[in-house]
């Protein structure tokens, strides 16, 4: 059984990569030929067009393709085109950040054709080829069980870090809170080193603290050891903005809190300070700062330019993770970047911006 790949970007190229190296037959397709080179390279069979990867798969009804592009109406466009290419029996796979009450709606409109539906919720990043990926799946058993080689061979070991978590959706609802709780962690390290580094009576040393961290302490995590990597190799903050793209499952995770009532205030305030951070003024600021002025006469500050911001690219499928180290981000690579274009980089299609102007 071969495994078609349509997206070959850091995270479906990487992906291919690693499933050749298991011993898996893969075909790819992307729009872009560097991208389908790259494969090539790598001992994938490379596709010219979505045609010619669903021919190389075999016979109607044993075919599987995995979907790995931007969420949103990009996946949508290719589970479309899928559902009119495929027969009864095939297996469509979405692998990306799918919202999940999109993805039981997709299931249930591929049912209608006979074709299986599984989603893939994908965790690993850039270091998914070395180290494997966690994958929480949902989708019918048996369409799990034919794909059972491809996630053994995707995942830290043939046992460990895939499982079937349910029915189609539930999947990707899983990998939803698990960046819901990503979310929180991350801002609660953020917010301790940055609490750390302004107590300057003390000379602390972030580097020292974060290796130390990692050796007994109950807070020790993967987070942690990427953070205490830079800061041993001297990372430089300084020419990074404090903007956090978000990609929507921290939005859908607080969302469904609340549909259901169950208070998540840590991932919650993490959610709003992504927002805040994508906001080049603050509207509630400047009126704060106007009625401080109008009830105590204050002074207060006037603004005097917008931040300018450029989009260092994001780092390419096969390339080695210290690519994206901090202390290896490179400003002078930054380009100026808009649109889909900008919003695919940033990992937030689909998403709105918070702007605070009121866009």
């Amino acid at each position: 059984m071969k495994l078609g790949m349509i997206g070959l970007g850091k995270m479906g190229g990487n992906m291919v990569l690693r499933l050749v190296q298991g011993g898996q037959a893969v075909v790819g397709y992307d729009r872009s030929e560097d991208s389908v080179a790259l494969i090539e390279g790598g001992g994938a069979q490379g596709a010219r067009s979505v045609d010619e990867l669903i021919a190389a798969l075999g016979e109607p009804g044993q075919r599987a393709v995995w979907v790995m592009v931007p969420a949103g109406e990009i996946t949508q466009t290719v589970i479309d085109d899928l559902a009119e290419r495929l027969a009864p029996g095939d297996i469509v796979i979405d692998g990306g950040n799918s919202n999940f009450k999109d993805t039981m709606r997709r299931a249930e409109a591929l049912a209608q054709r006979g074709i299986h539906m599984v989603d893939v919720g994908t965790s690993g990043g850039i270091w998914g080829l070395k180290e494997g990926y966690a994958m929480m799946v949902g989708g019918p058993q048996e369409a799990v069980e034919r794909l059972r080689p491809f996630l053994e061979a995707l995942a830290p070991a043939p046992d460990k870090g895939w499982g079937r978590m349910g029915p189609s959706g539930s999947g990707h609802y899983v990998k939803m809170v698990h960046n819901g709780i990503e979310y929180g962690m991350m801002q609660a390290y953020a917010e301790g080193f940055e609490l750390l580094h302004a107590r300057e009576d003390y000379g602390l040393d972030m580097a020292q603290i974060a290796e130390l961290w990692r050796h007994g302490s109950v807070i020790r995590s993967w987070l942690l050891d990427l953070t205490a990597e830079a800061l041993a190799n001297e990372a430089d903050f300084s020419q990074l903005s404090d903007y956090v793209a978000d990609s929507g499952e921290g939005r859908w995770t607080v969302i469904d809190s609340i549909e259901l009532g169950i208070p998540t205030p840590v991932i919650t305030l993490a959610t709003q300070m992504r927002f805040r951070s994508q906001q080049e003024v603050s509207y509630a600021g400047q009126m704060l700062s106007a009625m401080r002025r109008a009830f105590g006469g204050h002074a207060v500050k006037v603004l005097e330019s917008t931040r300018q911001e450029s989009v260092v690219p994001e780092v390419q499928p096969g390339e080695a993770p210290a690519a994206a180290a901090p202390q290896n981000i490179d400003a002078a690579s930054a380009q100026s970047q808009g649109g889909q274009e900008q919003a695919q980089q940033l990992g937030e299609t689909g998403q709105t911006r918070v702007t605070g102007d009121g866009a």
